[in-house]
């Protein structure tokens, strides 16, 4: 018998999941249509090596996530998320002119580290809010969705970079100049279409950074917290993948399609296994996403003919798509309620770090020893991670407080 569960759960998914989902599409777009053509522009426009490159990436996507854990907790002192999410959008919209009048890499590293702060503000209170809407049994579904939406938008973005580069002969100034129009839509929507739920409202206004509080987290949510940061070192920046894509000969205007083919099956996957982690165990789901990662780099690695290039982005899409909702779920299982803004924090700070050293990592290796060697590395991390996620003695078990 055919399973119908997907389009009712679609059915009954709150509109204010919905709303998030599309704000984070218009957001990827602006977002994607400028950095699946920034490791290009770097490279090619302003001269930088592949070290600048690993430095730009790591500092800024870590940036990234040491923000959320101040912005989630705030969010959780204030008992408001909205006003934090539609702050963070509107400073990422903003940046967005600074990418295209950039003259060098200095200007091009404080626009990306702008725009990275946005992100930060904005990613703990919307992760918080999607857990604050979305009932208890439908959680894993909700998670999978918004990340299903925000992946299309990663994959037109791109797409629509192709379509422009073609149009204009390669003019990256000029693309960059339109990913502001999406930007703006997606904080549009979110301030006249989003209602935070009430109960957000009269939480007691409380300093959720105490001993007592980060007690209460308690030993499961470390664990997740650990194995992430660990899973974070295995996954070092999609831009080298861009790289990858030119040392396969790609011609410039058609690269940005390999961050389109790595974002498809990114998007047709994260909500059939968001909604899948719902009825599965955790840690079988998040090891078999793992091998996938090994599978990746192991692909990337032995061979970087353009033929080839597809299958090892293909493996890494399906592989973020089993696990970026997965992650988010399980620290929304463990978290109590009223500290989920801070436990997503604490989550992306450690995870900021792990990104950081992979990405200055893959920069050195890169440049140090190849192209193959930084893949292998990757692959060896995940590995380490597959061991922690065996080992680890967290069981799966869900809050509804």
């Amino acid at each position: 018998m055919m399973d119908t569960s997907p389009p009712h759960s679609l059915r009954r998914m709150p509109t204010g999941i919905w709303v998030l989902g599309v704000v984070s599409l218009l957001m990827d777009i602006s977002s994607e249509m400028i950095h699946s053509l920034l490791p290009l522009f770097m490279v090619t426009t302003l001269g930088a090596g592949t070290i600048a490159v690993g430095i730009v990436e790591g500092l800024a996507e870590s940036l990234a996530l040491v923000v959320k854990v101040f912005s989630g907790t705030l969010s959780d002192y204030l008992g408001r998320r909205k006003g934090l999410a539609l702050f963070g959008y509107a400073l990422g919209a903003l940046t967005k002119p600074l990418f295209a009048i950039a003259p060098d890499i200095g200007t091009l590293l404080t626009a990306r580290l702008l725009d990275r702060v946005g992100k930060g503000v904005r990613g703990a209170p919307r992760d918080a809010l999607v857990a604050d809407i979305a009932p208890a049994h439908l959680r894993g579904a909700a998670f999978g969705l918004r990340q299903s939406l925000d992946t299309v938008g990663a994959f037109l973005g791109p797409l629509l970079a192709v379509g422009l580069m073609l149009l204009w002969a390669d003019d990256f100034r000029a693309v960059f100049w339109v990913a502001v129009i999406p930007g703006m839509m997606a904080v549009a929507l979110l301030l006249f279409g989003l209602q935070e739920p009430e109960s957000r409202q009269t939480t007691t206004r409380a300093n959720p950074i105490t001993r007592d509080n980060f007690a209460r987290l308690g030993s499961a949510y470390w664990w997740v917290v650990g194995i992430g940061s660990i899973f974070t070192l295995a996954r070092f920046s999609e831009a080298f993948l861009v790289l990858r894509a030119q040392q396969g000969g790609i011609p410039i205007a058609f690269i940005p399609l390999v961050m389109v083919a790595m974002n498809l099956v990114y998007a047709s996957s994260a909500y059939p296994f968001g909604k899948l982690s719902d009825r599965m165990n955790h840690r079988t789901l998040l090891t078999l996403g793992l091998l996938l990662l090994v599978a990746a780099d192991l692909v990337l690695a032995m061979n970087d003919h353009w033929s080839v290039i597809p299958a090892g982005v293909a493996l890494w899409g399906i592989h973020m798509g089993m696990t970026q909702g997965l992650l988010a779920t399980m620290v929304a299982d463990v978290a109590p309620t009223d500290l989920r803004g801070t436990a997503y924090g604490c989550f992306n700070l450690a995870c900021g770090l792990a990104m950081l050293i992979a990405s200055l990592l893959a920069g050195f290796l890169w440049d140090r020893l190849g192209a193959a060697f930084t893949f292998y590395a990757g692959a060896c991390f995940s590995v380490l991670a597959i061991i922690g996620t065996l080992s680890s003695p967290m069981t799966q078990h869900r809050r509804t407080g």
